[in-house]
C-alpha cells in the first residue's frame, strides 16, 4: 500500500516538485517523502482518534470520488494532512509558508482524489479500504514502515543506499 502511495505522489509531483526551482533536483524525492510522511502520519492520527475518526476516515477514503480541490481541501482531515506537508517543507527546505501551500496544493488533492477513487474502484485492487483502515488503526503502523518502504522503493533494489539510504538516516535508519 504504502509503495503505491508514494508512486501516487511521484505520479502528481512533477510540475510542483521536480519543475520547480525552489526545490533542487537532488532534494524532490526528499520533497515528495516529506509529503508521504504528512498524508500517512494524517491517516494514522485519524484512524487512532476513536470510532468518530475512523468513521470521518472511512468516509472520506469510501466516499464521493471526483471531488475538486478546492472540496477535498476543506475536509478537516486533507486539511490537517496539508498542514503537515506545508510545516515539513517549511522546516526541511526553508520555503515560506506561500510557497509550500503552493506545492502541497498542487500535489495533495491530486493524491487524495487519486487515493478516493483508487479505493472505490472494485477494478483495482492497488487500494482497499479495509486495509487502509486497518493498517493505521491497529497502532502497529509506524514511521519505520514508511522508512522500509521508501527505502525500497526509491533506492529500486531494496538496499540502504542512494536516496533510500538517505531518507533511512533522516528517519533514524542505518
Amino acid at each position: 500500500m504504502l509503495e503505491q502511495l508514494m508512486s501516487l505522489i511521484q505520479d502528481n509531483s512533477q510540475q510542483a516538485i521536480v519543475k520547480n526551482p525552489a526545490i533542487p533536483n537532488e532534494k524532490n524525492q526528499d520533497a515528495m517523502q516529506t509529503i508521504m510522511s504528512a498524508v500517512t502520519n494524517g491517516l494514522k492520527g485519524q484512524a487512532q482518534n476513536g470510532a468518530g475518526g475512523l468513521g470521518a476516515l472511512t468516509s472520506l477514503l469510501g466516499g464521493q470520488t471526483g471531488l475538486n480541490a478546492s472540496t477535498l481541501m476543506s475536509n478537516p482531515i486533507v486539511a490537517n494532512i496539508a498542514q503537515q506537508a506545508i510545516t515539513g517543507l517549511m522546516q526541511k527546505f526553508g520555503l515560506d509558508k506561500t510557497a509550500a501551500a503552493g506545492i502541497v496544493s498542487q500535489v495533495l488533492p491530486n493524491v487524495m482524489n487519486s487515493l478516493i477513487t483508487k479505493t472505490n474502484d472494485p477494478n483495482d485492487t492497488s487500494f482497499n479500504l479495509n486495509d487502509i483502515t486497518g493498517a493505521f488503526a491497529d497502532g502497529q503502523f509506524d514511521m519505520n514502515d514508511v522508512k522500509n518502504i521508501a527505502g525500497k522503493f526509491m533506492s529500486g533494489n531494496g538496499g540502504g543506499s542512494g536516496v533510500g539510504g538517505m531518507l533511512g538516516g533522516l528517519f533514524g535508519g542505518k
